[in-house]
């Protein structure tokens, strides 16, 4: 199974966001165990940076950067996803189109984010954390 972990999946477990760690948790662990094979966006990157940088230093930000680069795969941003993203008008938020862009690219099963709302027009179904656990477990994989 192949899945796209957006940005506020990532945060919840960098920051230990509650209530959400747990399943967050859960997902990313799977990656790291490669029972599932995850993907971050390029550009989640520089957005994870900058978030961070009020809770935690420049130094720990690189290095659970760098880390979080070792366990999912990163899906890189051109100029024809770009462009693809600005001309789609079923979004009204771009980096939720970017997100599918790279979910799409790279044939993921899922995106795994908390924010389904903005993602209704996605060719890539985006799940709920729970959702996606229920999926996996439905898949024969047991957690």
């Amino acid at each position: 199974m192949r899945v796209l972990i957006d940005t506020n999946i990532m945060l919840d477990v960098l920051m230990g966001r509650q209530p959400y760690f747990d399943l967050a948790d859960r997902i990313i662990r799977l990656c790291a165990d490669q029972r599932i094979e995850g993907y971050m966006a390029a550009h989640s990157i520089p957005n994870m940076f900058y978030i961070l940088r009020k809770s935690m230093s420049d130094e720990d930000r690189r290095e659970v950067l760098k880390s979080l680069c070792q366990i999912l795969k990163v899906e890189g941003i051109d100029s024809i996803k770009v462009l693809s993203a600005i001309n789609n008008q079923n979004f009204s938020d771009l980096e939720d189109c970017l997100q599918e862009e790279c979910a799409v690219e790279i044939s993921a099963d899922y995106i795994v984010t908390r924010n389904i709302k903005d993602s209704t027009a996605s060719r890539v179904p985006a799940v709920l954390p729970d959702v996606f656990l229920e999926k996996y477990q439905e898949s024969g994989t047991f957690i």
